[in-house]
């Protein structure tokens, strides 16, 4: 009986989820020993590229720098989004119109 009931929520969830029927429109990568890029985009308007190269090579302070943005559209306003970041030995730093500064 259990089982039923669960099988039976776990339906209603799977129903109650939206379908996004986006497909990828533009894909592309390049990888190198010292870093890498890549880019995709959707055709829901959903955009990321990013970038890491790797700093101070061959030293105890090695490190990989990462630079990237993605963006996105509100499915209810229609409003789209943008977060561009940079990832280093400071942390991940993002920035956005619609995101709060300190």
């Amino acid at each position: 009986m259990k089982f039923i009931i669960v099988f039976a929520a776990l339906f209603a969830v799977a129903l109650a989820t939206p379908i996004n029927d986006a497909s990828i429109i533009r894909q592309d990568s390049d990888v190198q020993p010292e870093g890498y890029k890549f880019g995709v985009e959707t055709s829901d308007g959903t955009v990321r590229d990013e970038d890491g190269q790797l700093k101070d090579v061959g030293t105890e302070h090695e490190a990989i720098v990462v630079h990237g943005s993605y963006s996105w559209v509100d499915e209810k306003t229609g409003e789209k989004f943008t977060v561009t970041y940079v990832a280093d030995e400071n942390g991940f730093q993002p920035q956005g119109a619609h995101i709060p500064v300190a």
